[in-house]
């Protein structure tokens, strides 16, 4: 019996979805469940399973499709028996990489490049590995960043740029033939490359366009001295993380700062619809995270209702499954207001971007030690530069700097973070 592969049920704010490359061939036996292929969304990558045990007789998308919800991507024989009686467990992905056969060195990916190393490419990764004539055993030396391993177009560009170990070794053998990725390497160099951008990418790209287009972004900033804070991290760090098992980081402060200043002006926690203003009686705090498909901005739901070391469990989670990339379309949804974090790149100063429907977001950066005045003394303190921005639509000037005065404020006068319970 013929059995349809269909693509998972997106969200409603996602339309559709890009095929990033097939883990089966055609006539491959697969187990029920067995993940075929990853399908990338503007938010997650996803796993698409076989429905059912049988021989994937049919592969109606190729890699780098675009596809829709419940659209049929392949066809499985639940019938066949030809499914051998050794048949292999899956290999990690992590141990893809290793695995891959040796290749001639004068295939290219453009040619007849061998098919698992191929497989191991992103789509943008392939097509900028195919316009620069890169041996397939070139690619099998580039070490992937991506999920289960997969080389990426950043993967593939370090390794244009002479910043890869694999090109070291490739220059160091005396019959390797000069490259176009070796010769763009080469100082004085002008080259141009165009690499198209990912699902995700082009959706960051969507969102602030129309955060800038649609809403009237002001910033307001102001210091907070993390001396207290920095000072109950010293004193409590080891014993928190005995009791709680986890370790306790700035970010829950900034976060029970933040939801202390939206309790107080509730304008600040609130989105426009149409002629509507809705406010949210709840606190669903997005916290930006890196991850190797871009930048992300997991919710903590309800973060109102959690200790900082909970907080800290729910961040440390987000962190860890951004660069797996097992990040979940609701937990990417969503959200009431959001905070990005700039310091951990060293950033000093900047005018954070709203993340639409939400109406503020907050700016951290990096905790420096300056030159200021107490009580009339000039003292050096570990100070940190605040940046609100807001839509001025709903919020006014008033609200906006006193809501960052009161987060201002709570992060100077901190409570134990022992007492909470």
């Amino acid at each position: 019996m013929l059995v349809e592969v269909k693509v998972p049920m997106l969200s409603e704010s996602v339309a559709e979805a890009t095929l990033i490359s097939w883990h089966k061939k055609t006539g491959d036996y697969v187990n029920r469940s067995e993940n075929l292929i990853d399908v990338e969304t503007d938010k997650v990558v996803l796993e698409l399973p076989a429905p059912s045990a049988g021989v994937l007789t049919k592969i109606l998308k190729k890699d780098g499709a675009t596809v829709v919800s419940g659209e049929v991507v392949a066809m499985i024989e639940t019938e066949a028996t030809d499914q051998p009686d050794n048949q292999p467990k899956p290999a990690p992905a992590a141990e893809k990489q290793t695995e891959i056969p040796a290749v001639k060195s004068t295939e290219t990916i453009s040619a007849k490049g061998d098919e698992q190393v191929a497989q191991l490419l992103m789509p943008a990764a392939h097509k900028l590995a195919e316009e620069n004539n890169l041996k397939a055993a070139e690619i099998s030396a580039i070490k992937g960043t991506g999920l289960g391993g997969r080389v990426t177009k950043e993967d593939v560009q370090a390794y244009m740029e002479g910043k890869s170990s694999a090109i070291a070794q490739a220059e160091t053998k005396s019959d390797a033939t000069v490259t176009p990725a070796m010769a763009a390497a080469a100082p004085g160099a002008r080259t141009e490359r165009r690499v198209a951008m990912s699902r995700l990418r082009q959706r960051i790209a969507e969102r602030l366009v129309q955060s800038q287009s649609t809403a009237a972004i002001l910033t307001t900033f102001n210091e907070v001295n993390m001396q207290a804070i920095i000072d109950l991290r010293a004193r409590y760090k080891t014993e928190f993380e005995k009791e709680y098992g986890v370790k306790l980081g700035f970010m829950s402060f900034f976060v029970k700062a933040v939801i202390a200043a939206l309790k107080k002006y509730p304008i600040i926690n609130a989105s426009v619809e149409g002629n509507d203003i809705v406010y949210h009686d709840y606190y669903d705090i997005g916290i930006a995270v890196g991850s190797p498909r871009g930048l992300v901005v997991p919710v903590i739901r309800d973060a109102d209702r959690l200790t900082l070391a909970g907080i800290e469990l729910q961040i440390a989670e987000f962190a860890k499954r951004a660069q797996d990339g097992k990040l979940t379309i609701d937990e990417l949804s969503g959200g009431t207001f959001s905070i990005t974090n700039g310091g951990v790149f060293g950033s000093m100063l900047s005018t954070p971007i709203i993340n639409p429907p939400q109406s503020a977001i907050l700016g951290i950066h990096a905790t420096k030690e300056r030159v200021v005045v107490e009580n009339g003394q000039i003292v050096i303190r570990p100070m940190n530069y605040l940046a609100l921005s807001y839509d001025h639509r709903i919020i006014d000037g008033r609200e906006a700097v006193l809501s960052l005065v009161a987060m201002k404020e709570a992060l100077e006068y901190p409570m134990s973070p022992l007492l909470e319970k």
